[in-house]
């Protein structure tokens, strides 16, 4: 009872931040340009005509870049933020995590224009208590405008929490994953593999993957295919879309080679591919069936399927001999 009436008092201090500022007001450290709206584009592979020639206007994503501090920063946050942050810390909720942030766009952004902002402490959240801890949800909110006319809104959440105590073990309960079946009878107990994240835009992918066929996502409307797996055409900006089998046949983009930091469910050194395959599109992956210290660009390689435990399947790529 002492610790939800300590909470409720702290959130009723807390309430009294909003609407106070969060950061020291500034303008953009470059105005808007075409040489950033290349890179993001390049790396993203948006190939939108929108974003290139004389008219070109900045992707609305790139919202918060033209926001950004760099390796040196801005002027900082407000004493407002920092004391937010103080009482948090000293009710003990000293761990924190980025929740999801949100934007709105109001005007288009285009080369030359010099973004100015504002940040305030948009709101603070009732007490909350989630798998990680209890705490409180803090959201920011950045008002970005050009010339005095509003720009965009770009809102910033975390959560402050205290840390949930860990459960306690059973005797003789490991805290490694559960091994395998596989590594149990070769008598080398392994952490099992990260599972992947899916979610409603992927799911189609790693279901055909279960079923051992990789599927690419091509769009209905200009016939571009893509990968990973997104809701709408990157080229066109179409929704509709539907799926191709891929043959298997690839090549080594690029590639790294992983030496550290270890994993318990991976041996290094080991090599992690860039592949392109024949339908035009990359995916990583590994690279299996050559010594990672062979691996090269141009390698041909093919599909194959590999079943890490009795839960998980992935796709891998078999260096092929010439």
């Amino acid at each position: 009872m002492r610790d939800e009436q300590r909470y409720d008092e702290l959130g009723a201090r807390l309430k009294e931040f909003e609407g106070r500022p969060a950061a020291v007001s500034g303008v953009g450290k470059d105005p808007v340009n075409a040489p950033m709206i290349r890179h993001w584009c390049e790396a993203l592979g948006d190939t939108h005509p929108a974003y290139t020639g004389p008219d070109a206007v900045a992707p609305p994503t790139m919202l918060q870049v033209w926001t950004m501090g760099g390796l040196s920063g801005h002027r900082g946050r407000t004493g407002a933020y920092d004391a937010l942050l103080g009482l948090l810390d000293a009710a003990g909720c000293t761990a924190v995590v980025a929740t999801d942030c949100e934007q709105e766009y109001l005007r288009p952004l285009r080369p030359g224009d010099e973004v100015g902002f504002d940040t305030v402490i948009e709101e603070v959240s009732g007490r909350k208590t989630t798998k990680l801890g209890t705490g409180y949800f803090v959201t920011t909110r950045t008002d970005l405008r050009v010339g005095g006319e509003p720009a965009g809104i770009h809102r910033f959440r975390i959560l402050k929490y205290a840390p949930a105590p860990r459960k306690a073990r059973l005797p003789g309960q490991s805290q490694e994953p559960r091994p395998s079946r596989e590594a149990l009878r070769s008598g080398e107990p392994r952490a099992l593999r990260p599972r992947p994240v899916i979610n409603w835009d992927n799911a189609g992918f790693w279901q055909g993957v279960a079923e051992h066929r990789l599927l690419i996502q091509r769009c209905t409307g200009c016939g571009t295919p893509r990968h990973p797996w997104l809701p709408g055409c990157n080229a066109c900006g179409s929704p509709r879309w539907d799926t191709v089998e891929a043959s298997g046949e690839g090549t080594v983009y690029s590639y790294v080679v992983l030496h550290h930091p270890p994993f318990p469910a991976f041996d290094p050194p080991y090599a992690v591919g860039l592949i392109e395959l024949a339908e035009g599109v990359r995916m990583v992956s590994n690279v299996v069936g050559v010594p990672y210290d062979k691996v090269r660009i141009g390698l041909p390689v093919r599909l194959e399927f590999r079943r890490c435990d009795e839960e998980l399947t992935i796709p891998v790529f078999r260096a092929v001999e010439r």
